[in-house]
């Protein structure tokens, strides 16, 4: 019962389920046509943390990362995220996608976006606590994609796809403390979300694009 648990948490259960039945060489693997993916990164982390400081310190910088993804994934955790997936860490850049279970709606990006903002302030919250001043980095993008799970003695719940790529590009070309989407994801949450435009920004393998930065809810600038 534990290792199911635990198999619960590397990945949803359906998947876990999926992954179960599956026996090796076989890959489990399933075909999305409309999902959103975020990587979220921490600036100014890797000034934190410097390869040359004391174990004891080196401590402390680990314990703050674990205490900013802990409170990123009790974020995820709520119920008005159940269609928003954590996929993993890598350093300090938090990955995460919407619409990957069946049954998600054609919003779930838009939970996707209410995730950043939440995470932001979370952030916000630990750097006034830790006397830091990190900014989360954010970049969105929706589209096809292909989850699946590889891996026999450690299996790893990844995504891939074009649409994977390009939402990574918009976290590395972004603005520190700020949220940039596609022209994609900007179709699907411009009646919920104000956004501004931002022109030519150079995305490797991809030319010259126009993005979106999401500001804020419709409702915050109404009031």
């Amino acid at each position: 019962r534990r290792c199911l648990r635990l198999l619960y948490n590397m990945m949803p259960p359906k998947v876990a389920g999926s992954f179960l039945l599956y026996k090796w060489p076989t890959i489990y693997h399933c075909t999305h046509t409309n999902c959103g993916v975020m990587f979220a990164s921490i600036r100014g982390f890797a000034d934190f943390y410097n390869e040359e400081i004391t174990e004891k310190s080196g401590v402390e910088c680990l314990r703050l990362l674990n205490e900013i993804w802990h409170d990123f994934d009790n974020i995820l955790a709520h119920p008005r995220y159940r269609y928003v997936d954590k996929i993993k860490m890598i350093g300090s850049m938090y990955m995460a996608a919407s619409g990957l279970l069946d049954e998600s709606p054609a919003s779930s990006v838009e939970k996707l976006v209410e995730v950043a903002f939440e995470m932001q302030n979370a952030l916000r919250s630990i750097n006034e606590n830790a006397y830091q001043d990190f900014k989360l980095r954010v970049g969105l993008n929706v589209g096809a994609l292909v989850s699946g799970v590889i891996g026999a003695k450690k299996p790893l719940y990844d995504v891939w796809g074009d649409t994977v790529n390009l939402a990574s590009r918009m976290e590395s070309t972004g603005i520190d403390g700020e949220i940039q989407v596609t022209p994609s994801v900007y179709k699907q949450i411009k009646e919920e979300f104000v956004c501004y435009v931002r022109k030519d920004v150079p995305v490797k393998g991809k030319g010259v694009l126009t993005t979106y930065i999401v500001t804020g809810t419709m409702l915050e600038s109404e009031l």
